[in-house]
């Protein structure tokens, strides 16, 4: 285990009392116990830093490698005060960098010492999944679920799928990737949406996001899958398995993702990789894009950022991952699937998104955006018409 000193910085906000009080300082080390009490597992000392112990007892199930605050802000009055911290964790076995989340602390002072007395995510914070309740934990050969409020033998179900899913992204990607995924499951579409800090409506029949920082920087924690319960509980066996293979490409990928990437190619790669291995025809697996070929709807262009936008209109988000993927398809089947690989990878490299597409078409694939966007479309009318 590890546990991480809290830096002795000036703390931004705290200069509202007297210089010369002790308060700052002295929740400072209450934080630091209460960190301490939560990865030693010890419920004593836990009660002893104040408030309820049900944060703790959510927590219990969650392999933690560290866990600490760092005060940003304190405001006192007399004998109470409010306190803003960030709070750093580390997954044992998966984050490679700590997460962070802002907390809301209220805390009162008894003979002589503060204790906290309520904790919660801080004004415009996202909750945490142990907000939501006991977390119960289920590890998988290459996967840790956890859930709240969900069976164990569901998030077992999760676990089978998500160990399915990484070795047939490790066969489709070739990149350096920690080969691992947690994924959160929620009580509700609500809950997701609590966790991601988004309104509800925008999520609704989006069966599960992954979030994370693109870019590379080797800084980031292992990235989260989100699973909507809602909307992936309704899908099919293989439905399924292909939403959570494109998932795990997104973490496998992110890496190689950057602000260059156009959401055709990072959605239609993760598709592509879903689907991979699988008999899903054209007809199966576009069936919105068809609808609009065959009623003479043929899309003029690759589908742009904004296309992908939880905007509520389901038909041409559906046309949208659809045409993506095909795209990709395309690439893998005309040029081959080291190419596509090349190719993702050519365009993440670039520092930002213009000309980094048409520089890969044409240093990778040896073709023009014009070309590109001509066959694409009509390999759409020869697949779908």
């Amino acid at each position: 285990m590890c546990l991480a000193v809290l830096a002795p910085a000036a703390l931004a906000g705290c200069g509202r009392d007297d210089p010369a009080d002790a308060a700052p300082a002295d929740v400072r080390r209450l934080l630091d116990r209460r960190a301490e009490a939560v990865l030693e597992r010890d419920p004593g000392a836990y009660r002893a830093t104040g408030g309820p112990t049900a944060a703790y007892d959510r927590l219990r199930d969650v392999p933690l490698k560290s866990w600490t605050y760092r005060l940003k802000d304190f405001e006192r009055d007399g004998g109470r005060a409010t306190a803003t911290a960030d709070l750093s964790y580390r997954v044992a076995g998966y984050d490679r960098a700590p997460l962070t989340a802002e907390r809301s602390l209220s805390l009162q002072r008894r003979d002589g010492r503060w204790y906290v007395t309520a904790e919660r995510p801080a004004a415009k914070a996202s909750e945490q999944l142990w907000d939501q309740g006991r977390v119960d934990a289920v590890r998988g050969t290459h996967s840790l679920i956890l859930g709240v409020g969900r069976e164990r033998a569901e998030l077992r179900r999760y676990a089978e799928l998500a160990d399915h899913a990484v070795p047939a992204v490790r066969d489709a990607w070739r990149g350096d990737w920690p080969g691992k995924v947690v994924v959160l499951v929620p009580k509700s579409l609500d809950n997701m949406a609590d966790l991601l800090g988004a309104p509800a409506s925008g999520y609704q029949g989006i069966a599960a996001v992954t979030t994370g920082e693109a870019g590379g920087s080797g800084r980031t924690p292992a990235d989260r899958i989100v699973v909507n319960p809602d909307a992936y509980g309704v899908l099919g066996e293989l439905g399924k398995q292909v939403v959570l293979t494109h998932e795990t490409t997104h973490v496998a990928t992110r890496s190689r993702t950057s602000r260059a990437t156009p959401l055709w190619l990072s959605e239609g790669f993760a598709d592509w990789v879903g689907y991979r291995g699988t008999d899903r025809t054209p007809h199966q697996a576009a069936p919105e894009l068809r609808r609009a070929v065959v009623d003479g709807r043929l899309p003029a262009a690759l589908p742009a950022d904004d296309a992908f936008g939880f905007s509520g209109d389901a038909a041409g988000l559906a046309r949208a991952y659809e045409g993506s993927w095909l795209a990709c398809r395309m690439i893998a089947e005309e040029w081959g699937e080291e190419k596509l690989r090349a190719f993702y990878e050519a365009v993440g490299r670039h520092r930002q998104r213009a000309g980094a597409v048409e520089g890969a078409l044409r240093d990778v694939l040896g073709t023009t955006g014009e070309d590109f966007t001509g066959r694409w479309r009509a390999y759409v009318r020869e697949e779908l018409g």
